[in-house]
């Protein structure tokens, strides 16, 4: 297992072998994708399907971007989902609705770019449970995530006093981990395309190659 005080998400998972790989290297939470633009898209039978294979003690988050309670119910009336996960632009009164009316945990993506994106983490540490700080998207992507892209790590490097657990992404890779965590602190870390050999596709030697760069850390 891995270093004991890093917890890993590996997300945009799509099949049984990257699931399996994120599973046996350690995995704290699995994430499954539902945004039909992402190359990491799945659709509800297929995170039902892979949901099943979870074992226990591992977190099985649903990202989602602007989803309105039709879509959000299609999804957890089929799927044992643990943790919603919002990447859009959700109003911090979105997040108490998806909370209250799932009664399920709620991370929140926060995108940052530069200083200015600050006070957002401060907006939503007081309404989600958890918060995902991510790089902002460029302008004009298709993605609000998943683009592989890092910001400035020293920007949340003094965030010692936030209320909520927190999860940095965005462009993590095997190479740059261990850099990451000493340069921010972070206590929790998500990747998604630094463990994929074309766009969708997990590699279960990069996964490997993680942890072992996260255990290599602690």
């Amino acid at each position: 297992m891995q270093h004991s005080d890093i917890r890993v998400k590996i997300c945009g998972l799509r099949d049984e072998v990257g699931l399996n790989a994120a599973v046996e290297a350690g995995a704290n939470y699995v994430g499954f994708v539902f945004f039909p633009k992402s190359p990491r898209n799945v659709t509800v039978e297929q995170a039902a399907h892979l949901a099943a294979m979870v074992p226990p003690g591992v977190a099985k988050v649903a990202l989602t971007v602007n989803m309105d309670d039709a879509g959000l119910d299609a999804i957890l009336n089929a799927v044992p989902i643990d943790i919603i996960q919002l990447h859009g632009s959700e109003s911090p009164e979105r997040v108490l609705e998806v909370k209250a009316r799932y009664g399920l945990p709620v991370m929140k993506a926060v995108g940052i770019a530069d200083a200015s994106d600050m006070d957002q983490i401060d907006v939503y540490a007081r309404v989600a449970d958890q918060l995902l700080i991510d790089a902002k998207p460029p302008k004009g992507a298709d993605l609000p995530g998943g683009n592989g892209l890092a910001f400035d790590w020293q920007l949340v490097r003094d965030k010692k006093y936030w209320t909520v657990p927190w999860m940095l992404a965005g462009g993590l890779t095997p190479e740059n981990a261990a850099l990451a965590i000493l340069r921010t602190g972070a206590k929790q870390l998500d990747l998604s395309s630094g463990v994929e050999s074309a766009p969708g596709v997990k590699d279960p030697a990069k996964i490997r190659a993680f942890f072992e760069a996260v255990r290599s850390a602690g």
